[in-house]
């Protein structure tokens, strides 16, 4: 009887095995006949996640999504029958779509202005400088908002409707300016769509916390009601009722200024019921953050400003179905909402003239570290990135030649060594061909002074302070990182542990709910891929060291 339950027991669980793999196996056939209409799974409505062989026999430009041309990653893209990937979080904000849905969406709108011919970027002109008063030196409340041109012709912008204000984002090609570069116009119009009978809100993310950046703090303390108009116009073309800052707790000044501004706008009736005289109702409220680097991601954001701990959700549902409070919601940057009042007024193609094709607008650049003026500045997208720090911050302590390394985008942000600055344009696509990232466009520049090893570890110290111990993957690696790191640092391990980091940092990229782990690991990865040199010299020194040690 014994031999009979094992054999059955056996029997079962083979049955099982084989069917799994052919119901995956005809399931997945079919996903390359059907459309999204008559497909049955319902949490990858495209047919599943993509692999890499089915990526290169379906789609001529294997590394763009189809929806926001964006570049993709393979364990987070779908597909449909026709071919065509796209990221989940276009699916996901879109809903159900079908292949002829798809043109829709990849199809500039009306107004787009051609490709770019240019080949020179940069130096901006002043009279094309969005942010006026970027250093403080003019009246901040909004009677010198008003004189540099802030509020103007608001009303008007209002009631040219939702889908004007949006198509002239999308002219614009603003991207994202809070680190994923996500096109802003696509992201306004998600919230376009037929009401369910619950509010939508904005929700702005001024939880500025990656190390080297503060672009959103001048912003905050300088041009508040650039902002403030910012949420009003954004606001209403998303048909959202009210907008939400959510201010970093240590920025006390930025918040005290923000709050001000917020009062005087009500003061004025360009806020509240009949905002700007145009029939639109919209409030706008501060929220003060309590420290937390995680809440900078946007789900673990809507939870800490719905009085929850600030963990990031899992996704989907996305913010734009379910939201803070349950309701769809935007979450966007400072500096994308606070341009947009510009562009509207200026018209998009005007924005859409600076920088490359894809990379179009102004910046806001912070320039920290070993440079003689340290600055925060706007300046073209695409400016070459040694241009941009001879220019605008005096170039490298001890000139050119000292320079070492660069992080050109914030903490989290693969550095770059002098070989790769040399020729390094700052945009999106610049310095995703460098095997970086523009992020948050905080350039930390080091020089040959610099402990390059021990300046990566103390990031990766921060990272495993900051983690909020949600995922495995991103709790205890960056944890094993940071101890085998601060071992680098003084040479004392082996050469075959630096391709255990290496292998461990890929563990935790793409394994978690949120891109802190990403953000952890990238510097490591960055190191690696250009100073390998300089840890295997350390470890020899060490291990020489030693010997002497014990011979003596």
């Amino acid at each position: 009887m014994q031999i009979t339950l094992q054999s059955l027991t056996f029997g079962t669980v083979l049955v099982v095995a084989v069917g799994t793999v052919l119901y995956y196996y005809f399931k997945r056939n079919n996903n390359n006949t059907h459309t999204q209409d008559d497909s049955d799974d319902g949490e990858f409505p495209f047919g599943g996640p993509v692999d890499e062989r089915s990526r290169r026999k379906t789609n001529d430009n294997p590394r763009e999504c189809s929806i926001c041309l964006d570049t993709l990653k393979i364990s987070k893209t779908r597909s449909l029958c026709c071919g065509h990937i796209f990221h989940d979080r276009c699916v996901s904000a879109l809903g159900p779509i079908s292949c002829s849905h798809v043109q829709h969406y990849s199809t500039p709108p009306p107004g787009t202005p051609p490709a770019q011919t240019k080949t020179k970027f940069g130096p901006l002109a002043d009279q094309d400088r969005i942010f006026t008063n970027l250093y403080g030196t003019h009246d901040w409340r909004l009677k010198g908002a008003l004189k540099r041109g802030d509020w103007y012709k608001t009303k008007e912008m209002i009631c040219k409707g939702a889908d004007w204000i949006i198509n002239e984002i999308k002219v614009s090609g603003l991207r994202g300016r809070g680190g994923a570069g996500f096109p802003s116009g696509m992201k306004w119009s998600f919230m376009v769509k037929p009401g369910d009978g619950r509010p939508k809100y904005l929700v702005i993310n001024a939880d500025e916390g990656e190390p080297g950046t503060c672009k959103d703090r001048d912003i905050m303390r300088h041009d508040p009601h650039k902002l403030v108009e910012g949420c009003l116009l954004a606001g209403s073309a998303m048909g959202a009722k009210a907008a939400y800052i959510y201010i970093r707790g240590e920025f006390y000044n930025e918040a005290s200024n923000m709050q001000v501004a917020i009062a005087e706008a009500y003061q004025a009736g360009l806020l509240g019921k009949n905002a700007c005289g145009s029939g639109y109702d919209f409030d706008v409220f501060m929220h003060r953050g309590a420290g937390a680097y995680i809440c900078g991601e946007e789900t673990a954001l809507i939870e800490s400003l719905e009085g929850k701990q600030g963990k990031p959700r899992l996704k989907p549902p996305f913010p734009a179905d379910v939201g803070v409070f349950g309701c769809p919601t935007t979450v966007t940057n400072v500096e994308t909402v606070a341009v947009a009042p510009t562009i509207l007024r200026r018209g998009g193609a005007w924005f859409a003239s600076f920088g490359r094709t894809r990379n179009s607008g102004t910046k806001l650049f912070n320039i920290s570290g070993h440079i003689v003026n340290p600055c925060t500045v706007e300046e073209e997208m695409s400016i070459p990135l040694r241009e941009l720090i001879e220019k605008h911050a005096g170039g490298v302590t001890g000139g050119w030649d000292n320079l070492l390394a660069i992080i050109p985008g914030g903490s989290s942000t693969p550095l770059i060594p002098k070989s790769v600055c040399d020729d390094a344009i700052m945009d999106f696509d610049g310095l995703v061909a460098c095997q970086t990232s523009l992020g948050t466009a905080a350039i930390i520049v080091m020089n040959k002074q610099t402990d390059i090893v021990k300046a990566i570890a103390r990031l990766i110290m921060f990272y495993k302070h900051e983690s909020c111990g949600q995922c495995t993957p991103c709790r205890e690696g960056i944890s094993w990182m940071n101890k085998m790191m601060y071992r680098f640092v003084d040479g004392n391990a082996r050469p075959d542990e630096i391709d255990m980091l290496w292998e461990l940092s890929k563990q935790i990229e793409g394994h978690t709910i949120c891109a802190l782990g990403d953000g952890a690991a990238w510097p490591v990865q960055g190191l690696i891929r250009h100073f390998r040199p300089e840890l295997e010299m350390r470890m020899e020194k060490f291990h020489q060291q030693n010997q002497q040690k014990m011979s003596n």
